[in-house]
């Protein structure tokens, strides 16, 4: 069976790939060109959406497409075919994101950056700074990597509170309520952190209205997608010091343009889309895990609902 790697890190996906599955006739590149000409040849299609939708647009399609991000808005485009199946990255991303929002909180409990800026003034800075103990945290998005963030930070103290489409009991949350409990929970969060996808119902979720509910000493950090801010509406809740902070890995246009006012908005900290990464080695085995399943003509992990938009 022909499998189409597309991905600017083919070599190292085509060793563990090898190693694995020797049955599989690899076709691997970033090219565009060089994947235009196999792309009708393989039935099975591995790599991140901004590199294959281009492929589709060409007319060529897949019997399977196993994208590399977990978020796989440019193949949801109306002009683009949804009869083929397709899967997201899925329960790769909890670990890394778990670490990535431990950096970022704990820098905003130790005040990292305000003792960098001391130290530039040479002025010794003795402030107390906070805890994780007994903190109050938010996740808007409850799915699998919401669940490894909340494992990590629960056993750390912080009460872990999640938001999704319905209440439901889900360990290890402390409670998860409806979408409709957002801005009542957002006032008692000392964390609020986006983790949904982009979809209809996200798209400006978080605007003056709900960032007005945060507590002034509140850190708001997006590590979902950017459409679910209203960007004017955080620079205001900001620069009126609504909240203590934001951090935001996703815009709704990246790169961010040079004349953004995010650059210059205070109390914002911008992490360039580096908040979870695609490794190869986890990735390569989520994907043997779904072609077991492909060829059983069972489920796949993280299999897309085009209808639901993931």
């Amino acid at each position: 069976m022909r499998l189409l790697v597309a991905d600017a890190a083919h070599g190292a996906y085509a060793e563990l790939l090898t190693a694995a599955a020797a049955d599989l006739q690899l076709c691997v590149s970033s090219d565009p060109a060089e994947l235009a000409a196999w792309a009708a040849s393989c039935p099975l299609w591995l790599g991140p959406p901004d590199l294959l939708v281009g492929l589709l647009r060409q007319g060529f399609k897949p019997d399977w497409l196993q994208s590399t991000w977990a978020g796989i808005t440019p193949l949801l485009a109306a002009d683009l075919p949804r009869d083929y199946r397709l899967s997201r990255a899925s329960g790769i991303f909890g670990p890394l994101m778990a670490e990535y929002l431990l950096t970022y909180v704990l820098a905003h409990e130790r005040q990292l950056l305000a003792r960098l800026a001391s130290q530039a003034e040479r002025h010794w800075d003795e402030r107390l700074t906070g805890s994780l103990q007994g903190r109050r945290m938010l996740l808007v998005g409850a799915g699998d990597i919401a669940s490894a963030v909340a494992q990590v930070f629960s056993a750390l103290g912080v009460q872990v509170f999640g938001v999704a489409s319905q209440a439901r009991q889900q360990a290890p949350f402390a409670q998860v309520v409806g979408l409709s409990e957002l801005a009542e929970q957002a006032a008692h969060a000392d964390y609020l952190v986006n983790l949904l996808p982009d979809t209809p119902a996200t798209t400006n979720l978080f605007d003056a209205r709900l960032l007005a509910q945060l507590k002034p000493s509140a850190l708001f950090i997006n590590a979902g997608r950017g459409a679910a801010v209203v960007d004017a509406d955080l620079i205001a809740a900001l620069e009126a010091v609504q909240l203590a902070g934001a951090v935001l890995d996703v815009c709704r246009e990246e790169p961010l343009p040079p004349d953004h006012p995010f650059w210059s908005t205070p109390h914002l900290l911008l992490t360039g889309h580096s908040a979870a990464p695609t490794l190869p080695a986890p990735m390569v085995q989520l994907f043997l895990r779904n072609l077991q399943a492909y060829r059983a003509g069972q489920p796949l992990q993280g299999e897309v609902t085009f209808s639901r938009g993931y």
